[in-house]
């Protein structure tokens, strides 16, 4: 077993993203390539985005601090801290509306 704050992993991803040259930051904190499961948080500053990219499998958005829009195709929601967005089984991008944290659920599909 193993606990870890969400909260100071944000917190700490937001501080490197607001330092580094191009406004994000990520680290993977379970699974990996070799699992079916992977979750990864990610944070972006203010306006930066994960531009257009495929979806590589079942994946949900939880937004950990700050306001961001997930994008597909013509549809686009927003999300704030606390709320969880499906991912759509189709290319999306994803913009931080605010500085923002996120937590990446992803399971491979087959």
């Amino acid at each position: 077993m193993e606990k870890m704050s969400l909260t100071a992993l944000a917190r700490e991803q937001l501080e490197l993203a607001g330092t580094a040259s191009s406004g994000r930051s990520a680290r993977t904190i379970y699974g990996g390539h070799e699992h079916v499961l992977r979750q990864t948080l990610i944070a972006l500053a203010a306006g930066q985005r994960l531009d257009e990219h495929e979806n590589p499998g079942e994946a949900t958005v939880h937004v950990l601090h700050g306001r961001v829009r997930l994008t597909a195709g013509q549809n686009s929601w927003e999300g704030r801290s606390g709320d969880l967005l499906t991912v759509p089984n189709m290319r999306h991008s994803l913009e931080a509306l605010d500085d923002a944290a996120v937590l990446l659920t992803v399971a491979k599909l087959g």
